[in-house]
């Protein structure tokens, strides 16, 4: 069994990783409210370790910069004051090497903590903290290419654009009605919105093995998809409508040939290829056109023995709600999941831009329903 911290330097190592074909211009810009820079990812996810882990369990531990837990605060009410999200992006001081300088310095004291202290507490919130970080390296790579798509110049961030992937399958596969149980046991890591194993009924459906392609997508797109309100839910019909939507994000018509910003830069678009970036508006709606539905979160994860998944993030037909018996934590991990029940769907499996050993069939991903820049896909239910 690998040892917690031979994983703390595993996971850490890999974030910085991530940033090596970066040059240094990259990482300050934000180029929208939800897409941080990577600057701020790379200090945040310190941050993390240093005030919920580092703080608590170190008397004499000295903090780096008193003013990183205002500036690298995301979303921790009680942990006090933060910037707001979208003028992360301001923050051209600390200088990127500083922060690398905060990462080594935050990351010596945990190696140092972990060596010497093996409590339980110390041990949940330090694999916690690495789930934590592994969320943020799929996020950095999704903002980022959000950014870069800004560019006229289409930028190339490396040879693996994370999108290239086909199915393996084809066909539906047969669910028989019944009772069964959805949940994450509780003897592995998950998210404290996993657990609660329950039971649920499902009737009888049929799931798609295949996710939606690109050549798909195209024909509904040249039938008018985007066209007819029929199709659209009231809300993504105004959202289409307000922000001018005809066609995926980062997708170009050049001289009638459809093409794709990817982390490679820009490509003509493979029609056999699993479409990508894809809100809940318009996978319902092309859900509809085809005369299917999205599956729910349960009907998804009681399925997903049956097909293969991993490569998008797939759009269930759930609202993100607790499950019964679902309790919030104590103190500022309470804040993780429980207060973003509201106004959000379910995303199921993970993507091939997701770290390594951060999936598993229970796990639940959420996102407003407008959202298209995460690696998000389709999964039609008859």
């Amino acid at each position: 069994m690998t040892s917690i911290l031979t994983s703390y330097k595993k996971i850490r190592q890999y974030t910085e990783r991530l940033c090596k074909p970066l040059q240094i211009e990259d990482y300050t810009p934000q180029s929208a409210p939800f897409a941080s820079p990577p600057k701020w990812h790379i200090a945040h996810t310190s941050w993390f370790f240093e005030e919920m882990i580092l703080k608590k369990f170190k008397n004499d531990y000295e903090v780096f910069d008193e003013d990183y837990s205002f500036l690298f605060n995301s979303y921790y009410n009680s942990l006090g004051k933060r910037i707001e999200r979208h003028q992360r992006g301001l923050i051209t001081r600390p200088t990127v090497e500083t922060i690398f300088k905060y990462r080594k310095y935050v990351d010596d004291e945990m190696i140092t903590l972990l060596a010497n202290n093996s409590s339980q507490e110390l041990q949940e919130l330090t694999i916690l903290g690495l789930n934590h970080e592994q969320q943020h390296q799929e996020l950095l790579l999704t903002d980022l290419k959000y950014t870069f798509s800004k560019n006229p110049l289409y930028p190339k961030y490396s040879e693996n654009n994370f999108i290239n992937n086909k199915n393996n399958e084809t066909g539906f596969a047969n669910i028989d009605e019944g009772v069964y149980e959805i949940g994450h046991q509780e003897d592995s890591f998950s998210f404290d919105n996993e657990l609660g194993k329950h039971r649920v009924f499902l009737e009888s459906f049929e799931i798609s093995k295949a996710l939606v392609t690109n050549g798909e997508f195209i024909e509904f797109i040249e039938k008018g998809g985007y066209e007819n309100s029929k199709y659209w839910l009231d809300d993504g019909w105004f959202w289409l409508n307000k922000n001018n939507i005809k066609k995926p994000l980062f997708w170009e018509n050049v001289d009638g040939v459809w093409h794709q910003y990817t982390l490679s830069g820009l490509q003509k678009i493979n029609p056999d290829e699993i479409l990508a970036h894809i809100s809940f508006y318009e996978a319902s709606a092309f859900a509809f056109w085809k005369e299917m539905r999205l599956p729910t979160e349960f009907e998804w994860e009681i399925a997903s023995e049956k097909f293969d998944w991993g490569k998008r993030w797939e759009w269930t037909n759930s609202a993100y709600l607790p499950y019964p018996k679902f309790k919030i934590k104590e103190g500022a991990v309470g804040e993780y999941n429980g207060k973003f029940m509201i106004n959000t769907m379910v995303l199921r499996g993970s993507s091939s831009a997701t770290s390594k050993n951060h999936s598993r069939k229970t796990y639940r991903n959420f996102f407003t329903p407008e959202t298209q820049w995460q690696f998000s896909g389709i999964r039609l239910v008859k």
